[in-house]
């Protein structure tokens, strides 16, 4: 009778659904470290450096990436009893 009033505590993360995120993680934030400047100091002056490929089609495609990882942290499962 005991056995049946203790509530089970169910684990949902596992070690190896923290490193996946903390994967992601970093994904995430190298990406928004990629679209880091390209300002002018004068904010007459047209500065196209905005416009490269590492702000436009690089940084945003890792963050998506970053993001993707994370989502597959969530739903992986491991079905082995060793971890």
């Amino acid at each position: 009778m005991n056995q049946n009033n203790k509530k089970s505590k169910k684990i949902f993360f596992k070690r190896k659904n923290y490193l996946i995120l903390y994967v992601s993680i970093f994904f995430i934030i190298l990406g928004f470290i990629l679209m880091i400047g390209g300002g002018s100091q004068d904010p007459f002056k047209f500065n196209p450096k905005i416009f490269n490929f590492q702000r436009i089609r690089l940084a945003p495609t890792i963050v998506l990436l970053g993001f993707s990882i994370a989502v597959y942290s969530i739903l992986y499962t491991n079905n082995s009893k060793n971890d």
